[in-house]
Parts: C-alpha cells; sequence; structure tokens
C-alpha cells in the first residue's frame, strides 16, 4: 500500500518539472507556491533554502533509479535487454513528454553555478548509474551478450554521455525521434560480436 503525498511531495514533484523546464535558476519559491498552492512560508518551511530544496530532489530522485534498475535486475535477466529497457524508459518518456530530460543531466550542465549540496548529489547520481551500467556490461560481456569495445566502465561512460547527449538533441531539434536515432545504433553495436 502506498502513502497519500505529503506537503513536502507536492513540492519536490513541483520542483522536479520546474527544474526539468527552466534549470537551478529558473524558478522561484513564488513559482512553487502558485503551482501547489501553499505560501512561501511554508515551503521555507519544509526546504529552508532553495540549495536544501534541490539536494533533497536530486538525492530522491538518485534513491528512484537505484530503485528502478534493481526492479529492472529482479525482472529482466538479459544484459542487453537491460539495456534496452533503459533506454527504452527514456525514448517513451521523451516522446510522451512525461519526463523529457533527466534532472540530474540537465544540473549537470549547471554544475559550476550550483550549491556543492547539490553538486555532490548530482554527481553521486552519475557514479550510481555508471556503477550500475557496469555491471551490466561485465555481465553481458561474460555471458556473450554484450561486446564493449573497452573496458566496462569506458562503454558505461560512452552509454551516459549518449543516452543524456540523446535527450539534448532531441529537445534541440523538437524531435522526440532523435532520441532512437542516436541510441539505437550504440545498442546495436554493443550487441554485435567483433
Amino acid at each position: 500500500m502506498s502513502r497519500a503525498p505529503t506537503t513536502s511531495d507536492d513540492i519536490l514533484r513541483c520542483t522536479r518539472e520546474l527544474v526539468i523546464a527552466g534549470g537551478y535558476n529558473g524558478f522561484s519559491y513564488a513559482d512553487i507556491s502558485k503551482v501547489v498552492g501553499i505560501t512561501k512560508a511554508s515551503i521555507h518551511h519544509h526546504f529552508p533554502v532553495k540549495s536544501d530544496l534541490v539536494r533533497t530532489l536530486v538525492k530522491r530522485y538518485r534513491q528512484e533509479a537505484e530503485a528502478a534498475t534493481a526492479e529492472l535486475e529482479r525482472q529482466v535477466a538479459d544484459p542487453a535487454a537491460q539495456l534496452r529497457a533503459y533506454t527504452g524508459y527514456w525514448e517513451a518518456c521523451i516522446a510522451d513528454a512525461s519526463a523529457p530530460f533527466c534532472v540530474c543531466a540537465l544540473l549537470a550542465s549547471e554544475i559550476p553555478a550550483l550549491p556543492e549540496t547539490v553538486v555532490l548529489e548530482v554527481r553521486a547520481h552519475f557514479r550510481a548509474l555508471s556503477d550500475w551500467l557496469t555491471s551490466v556490461l561485465e555481465r553481458g560481456a561474460a555471458q556473450g551478450r554484450l561486446h564493449p569495445a573497452g573496458t566496462a566502465r569506458a562503454e558505461a561512460e560512452i552509454i551516459l554521455a549518449t543516452v543524456h547527449g540523446a535527450m539534448l538533441s532531441a529537445r534541440a531539434y523538437g524531435d522526440a525521434g532523435m532520441f532512437g536515432v542516436i541510441v539505437h545504433p550504440l545498442l546495436e553495436r554493443l550487441e554485435t560480436p567483433r
């Protein structure tokens, strides 16, 4: 049984949408107040400063991603299918605009201007995702299902850069299909024996 959303959850959900739309400096507590229907003082009660709010958002986002990859591991045994499911998730989210951009990828582009507490959480997200992709590639190589060109770690970083770059291209061109145009050849290369 899932719990009912709290005011804090509503604030974080709104913040996520605002960050995706305009980045760290693209919103204020006044914007959240209008959307959620609470006072700015109420937001400050839950999150005293903006860096606390966004740090909490990124930490939760990372936890959600880790839970999703763990669930994917339980449901899909084949490493190649896991990579396809991961990229397929983003392809669907971009196509239906439900999550058109990774919160952490967007914030990573703003690192020089972000508070250190937020930067640490963004980097933790990238490390966790890279670790998971590395493990998928290692298992896939051991099973003969995936064929990385270099080390599993290097290939994981290539996947991360490709997926996030494909998000950016889809956004820049205003064409959700651009994501698949960029990502599918990478997956095909990884699945093709050398």
